[in-house]
């Protein structure tokens, strides 16, 4: 394929965290694949080594849109590309912010080693004042990838080829890259905690440097509420604001959050955000959405694309996923097995679309600390988005895991993030967990309501997926969060992978999805559904719609079928 001069994915990677000074090193680099692993010793660090490749970032090696295009085990690869800083940046802080690096990355500017990062979802920053020069400056980046360790890779093969559910890897530069500029104080982190209740924002924040400054909230246009800051490091401040209109999923309202930093007068630092005031509550067996009952009507999405694999081609691309849903009725979607790019839950925020924050899977045989670190630097990083209602770090854990190794993960994510409610697993195995849940995809409706017979008259007699290992239920509200999946793949039967027997025409899966989806949604105890899947991804054929987002079955009926009222919403 032939790499194209415009910059690719050229806006903002995080208008959660926005600074205006601010320059995208997207586009085309030098690339260089190790598949020895041997690049250190060889010097590829060194500016005199020679890349013949090039590649366009931020699109993985294995992706068309890439121009590499290549489907082999890549251990390790290195890019490089040459920037200049403006004048304008003179005497500032720069900063060198990497989206997400799978798996792990090396770091040099002008050759000298500047920074590394282990995790293939989470972002990192590095300050690279000290290694620059005037003029250009070359930065090379390493990075080692296998996903046959044991590494958190979700649905990435462990095999040479796709299979079942499991599709292409994604190897080194997954997002944007880009610099930033601040003067010598600057804001770190900050975390949102709406209060409508008490028509109040609180904000935890950390200053690097000594400053004072302002933080100001507007709604739209209007100035609702401000605060003066006064001390470094860490801030902890109450904002009043009047009357906050709720964040919903038919009405996003949302909160432009501007941070200001000066010292002695001069100015610093400006950082600009946004918050939404919602509830989400679970009381009992039910949950609330901003105090009424809420029944949780999602799609699977795998977060895949057929141009980019992980990353999508263009914005369009993620804001179309949403309202492809939305199109069918769906009003949120489990992440599944990916942490999605900020740009994506910008989206889901403006299109008052819920989430649920998801992790990859891995091996219980990796180092538990270094996967709970990037776990915890995911929840971090997404911790202010309206639209996400609640997080699970893992997914169907398997019997050989350490069952106190899921409870800490639960308990790590709460202590974080008390807030919101967490799942310790989704599908299976339950130690401790606010929701329970069950992954379930039989295919006859009429067996699928005999399953959950016992949940409505018995209360403590559910149906589980591994009920000799699963912990008690405990009356926490109970849902089904992965279930049809069913394949449909018309002229293609022998070929791709789905649940269950093929239906012989559009008619007979339309009736077995509304039969499927009615037991949920007249079903007094269950709270939610999560249908397998959006659409299809490579050889796994049971999504709404084709890898391509064409549609597969008409979105009225599909929307009518979704939308019915749901008996626990009464």
């Amino acid at each position: 394929m032939k790499i194209t001069e415009s910059l690719p994915r050229p806006e903002h990677p995080r208008p959660d965290f926005y600074r205006q000074d601010w320059i995208n090193l997207n586009g085309i680099w030098q690339f260089k694949i190790d598949q020895g692993n041997q690049g250190v010793e060889k010097g590829f660090f060194r500016e005199e080594t020679v890349f013949l490749e090039k590649i366009l970032v931020p699109f993985c090696p294995e992706s068309t849109l890439s121009g590499i295009a290549t489907k082999d085990f890549l251990v390790c690869v290195w890019y490089r590309r040459r920037f200049t800083i403006p004048e304008t940046w003179k005497g500032k802080r720069i900063f060198l912010n990497f989206g997400a690096v799978d798996y792990q990355a090396d770091v040099w500017i002008n050759e000298n080693f500047s920074g590394s990062h282990t995790g293939g979802y989470t972002p990192f920053s590095l300050e690279i004042t000290r290694f620059l020069r005037q003029g250009e400056n070359t930065l090379t980046v390493r990075a080692y990838d296998d996903n046959r360790t044991g590494k958190p890779c979700g649905k990435q093969s462990t095999r040479y080829n796709s299979y079942g559910c499991r599709y292409t890897r994604v190897t080194g530069i997954w997002q944007t890259v880009w610099l930033e500029a601040t003067g010598s104080a600057c804001l770190k982190s900050f975390r949102f905690f709406p209060d409508p209740e008490n028509e109040n924002l609180g904000i935890i924040l950390q200053v690097d440097g000594a400053a004072s400054g302002q933080i100001q909230v507007f709604h739209e246009d209007r100035l609702v509420g401000e605060k003066n800051l006064t001390t470094e490091g860490l801030n902890l401040v109450s904002i009043p604001v009047k009357q906050p209109l709720l964040w919903d999923v038919d009405k996003p309202n949302l909160y432009r959050v501007v941070f200001f930093l000066k010292e002695k007068g001069t100015f610093q630092d400006r950082v600009e955000s946004y918050c939404g005031f919602r509830t989400f509550q679970l009381k009992g067996h039910r949950l609330f959405l901003n105090g009424r009952p809420y029944f949780m009507r999602l799609v699977l999405d795998q977060g895949y694309y057929p141009d980019g694999i992980y990353t999508a081609g263009s914005e369009e691309a993620l804001k179309n996923d949403i309202r492809l849903a939305q199109k069918l009725g769906f009003q949120g979607a489990r992440l599944h097995q990916k942490v999605f790019e900020p740009r994506f839950l910008y989206w889901a925020d403006k299109l008052g679309y819920l989430v649920w924050g998801e992790y990859g899977s891995w091996s219980a045989t990796v180092a538990y600390l270094g996967t709970a670190d990037e776990w915890i630097e995911a929840v971090l990083r997404d911790f202010n988005h309206p639209a996400i209602i609640g997080w699970c770090p893992l997914n169907e854990t398997p019997l050989h895991q350490p069952l106190e190794l899921t409870r800490s993960l639960y308990r790590l994510t709460k202590f974080v993030d008390p807030g919101r409610p967490v799942i310790d697993t989704s599908g299976y195995i339950h130690v401790e967990t606010d929701l329970y849940d069950c992954h379930n995809y039989t295919q006859d409706p009429k067996e699928f309501a005999r399953l959950f017979e016992p949940l409505r008259k018995n209360f403590r007699t559910i149906w589980r997926n591994a009920p000799q290992y699963d912990a008690p239920y405990q009356d926490q509200p109970y849902w089904v969060s992965e279930y049809g999946g069913t394949w449909w793949n018309p002229g293609k039967k022998k070929e791709g992978w789905g649940y269950g027997k093929a239906p012989e025409s559009k008619r007979e899966f339309l009736a077995r999805y509304r039969g499927l989806t009615e037991v949920l949604l007249r079903h007094p105890r269950i709270c939610g559904f999560c249908y397998t899947q959006l659409y299809d991804v490579e050889q796994e054929q049971n999504g709404l719609y084709t890898y391509q987002r064409q549609a597969k079955f008409p979105a009225e009926i599909i929307r009518q079928i979704n939308e019915q009222p749901a008996a626990i919403e009464k």
